[in-house]
């Protein structure tokens, strides 16, 4: 201890109490440190006030069963935000930009159209549908709209919208999975992933090389989940997005054991969507392919028809910066088709522990800005919406203390998002700013691991942001039947 000095050892942002010697480090703590003599609180935040944060809003929780003839439970299930009970100043509105004073008068008229899809970009904050769910609920609610959206035929990670089974044939080549080789041609479609029943091959085969190779079967399976809000119940719109098909693949779709459609795939190595029409949802929805090279699999879209539809795209340790890498002409492509008139990205947790001082934080905001504008390339009149990362913690002298450079980063994303014609909702200051995810660990609303949310904690911020975006909404015109 006598030897240790405070912040004697540097780390990334912070430094540990300890001391150096001919090139070694050792981490202890000073006296004062051990004794508890110095005020080393990150910040001044309690208990009592997450508390009331996080009961600013009252979430709705998922339908149990079809709701049919009880008036009473729909009507509960239904209700928008009661501001009569919500004290709106303690809301962390959402900012945005002074050059278009009409945006959120735009997000409106988008969500009250005939159809508005919006795409949700995340990291892994957003898997397994958490809080993409609950918004989609929330809109479906008040604007209309079924079904789940995007769901991937090989799905790699646990989510409650839906039911899809593969077969075993399938493998899962995600672009921003860094354990996979990128495929030399890029064309990973809007959803960046796609799945393949024969393996990836940089080089097509030759017709001989052709010949000599097996027919394979695979299938998916797709049904409505049990354990998820009524309104993903109930979709009767599928659409089967593909690319990269460049030999003869014959598709077979049955509905409850009953052949419905029989088709080839194009074969021309351009992206496609192949629609599958069902009058009502499916029960037992099973899709068969058979050929001998696998096309690219982007994923399927399960959709109402009309209304509000929200795709899920979770991106493990993806930072948000590279979608430019992608192939523009098959992303161009597939935005064309699915048509976006919303995108919301959820990033900057992943970056936080490699950033090393303010001019690593100005450089990522510049890429954040960067990748937006390439996708508004290949959209059409499509609002952006970001939403910044949680609080998150590192441990400094055994006890966890916020990234010191995060408030700055989040202060920086905002600045260049506002000037980039992009909304801003910071979840840093929703969750009750520095410090403040210790405390929602405390409080079980977040894991352990100092970064994802539990399921109620989901709820909880993915109401504060809904009621956000429902103040500068407004009322639907048809709230009263709401």
């Amino acid at each position: 201890m006598f030897l240790s000095q405070k912040g004697g050892i540097q780390k990334e942002q912070t430094q540990d109490d300890g001391f150096s010697y001919e090139g070694v480090s050792v981490k202890y703590p000073t006296y004062l440190t051990f004794l508890s003599l110095t005020e080393d609180k990150d910040s001044s935040l309690t208990r009592q006030d997450i508390l009331k944060v996080t009961e600013i809003v009252t979430p709705l929780d998922i339908e149990t069963k079809e709701l049919k003839g009880d008036i009473a439970e729909v009507q509960q299930i239904k209700q928008l935000p009661d501001f009569s009970k919500i004290d709106t100043t303690l809301l962390v509105r959402i900012k945005y930009p002074e050059s278009n004073p009409d945006f959120a008068k735009e997000l409106k008229e988008k969500l009250s159209s005939r159809s508005c899809r919006i795409i949700h970009y995340g990291d892994s904050q957003i898997e397994g549908d958490r809080i993409t769910a609950y918004l989609r609920n929330r809109l479906q609610k008040m604007y209309g709209g079924n079904g789940p959206g995007f769901i991937p035929l090989m799905p790699v990670y646990r989510q409650i919208s839906a039911i899809v089974e593969p077969s075993e044939e399938w493998e899962r080549y995600a672009f921003f999975d860094p354990t996979k080789e990128k495929f030399a041609h890029r064309k990973y479609g809007a959803y960046l992933s796609v799945s393949r029943f024969t393996g990836y091959q940089k080089k097509l085969p030759d017709s001989t090389a052709i010949d000599s190779l097996p027919i394979v079967k695979a299938s998916v399976t797709i049904g409505k989940s049990k354990k998820t809000y009524a309104k993903f119940r109930r979709f009767t719109n599928i659409g089967l997005h593909y690319g990269n098909s460049n030999f003869p693949i014959k598709i077979s779709v049955y509905n409850d054991g009953v052949l419905i459609q029989q088709d080839s795939l194009i074969a021309d190595g351009k992206y496609h969507q192949y629609k599958i029409r069902t009058s009502t949802t499916p029960g037992d929805l099973k899709i068969e392919f058979e050929g001998k090279i696998s096309a690219d699999f982007y994923g399927l879209t399960l959709d109402g028809g009309s209304g509000v539809q929200i795709d899920n795209v979770a991106m493990r340790g993806a930072s948000g910066t590279i979608f430019a890498s992608s192939s523009a002409t098959t992303y161009s492509r597939m935005m064309r088709q699915l048509k976006p008139k919303i995108v919301i990205m959820q990033y900057g947790g992943n970056t936080m522990p490699y950033l090393k001082d303010s001019i690593d934080v100005d450089k990522y905001a510049k890429r954040v800005a960067n990748q937006v504008n390439w996708i508004k390339r290949r959209t059409e009149n499509t609002s952006f919406i970001f939403i910044g990362p949680t609080d998150m913690c590192l441990p400094v002298n055994g006890k966890m203390e916020t990234y010191p450079l995060l408030p700055y980063l989040n202060s920086k994303l905002i600045e260049t998002c506002l000037e980039n014609n992009v909304a801003y909702w910071s979840m840093y200051d929703a969750m009750g700013g520095k410090g403040s995810m210790e405390l929602w660990v405390d409080e079980k609303l977040t894991a352990k691991d100092y970064m994802h949310f539990t399921w109620k904690g989901t709820k909880i911020i993915s109401e504060l942001f809904f009621t956000a975006l429902y103040l500068d909404l407004k009322e639907p015109d048809n709230n009263d039947d709401a």
